[in-house]
């Protein structure tokens, strides 16, 4: 809307189009759009304590995909897993097909959703800060271990 008070204005200021100029070629332009989320895995003692009860989570059957908007944090119990924190206070394991010793090194790491907004098992990857690549290969859900 801005752009086209701009124009107005440019329009407007130049006295307006030209009515003997030859009018120009039509030019088109490509523009590609790209959606990233961000989850940056919290670090020290008391996000450690405000995400470890209950300590013990057994893994259930496994999701295709999740939106991508549940998301709301992260953590990274192991090298070659990444459990995922859904706005609903449910916790979905991303299995990862290697080890990824980046994903500790700096506090967070990028997924990006496809087009529909999913994250789905063996379509996208975890990319750490640092720039190294994890391809996600199962999603399991989680429950807690009652002891």
């Amino acid at each position: 809307m801005i752009f086209w008070g701009a124009a107005i204005l440019l329009l407007a200021l130049t006295g307006g189009p030209d009515e003997d100029a030859a009018p120009e070629p039509t030019r088109y332009a490509q523009l590609t759009l790209r959606q990233q989320i961000i989850v940056r895995i919290p670090s020290g003692p008391q996000a450690a304590a405000a995400l470890a009860p209950p300590a013990e989570w057994k893994e259930g059957k496994g999701v295709k995909c999740i939106a991508a908007d549940m998301v709301a944090g992260a953590t990274a119990p192991s090298r070659d897993s990444v459990d995922l924190l859904l706005r609903d206070r449910t916790r979905i394991r991303a299995k990862l097909e290697n080890s990824c010793p980046a994903l500790d090194y700096y506090n967070g790491f990028y997924i990006s959703p496809n087009a529909e907004g999913m994250i789905c098992a063996d379509k996208q990857s975890i990319r750490s800060r640092m720039g190294g690549e994890c391809e996600i290969d199962a999603l399991k859900t989680l429950s807690p271990v009652k002891g």
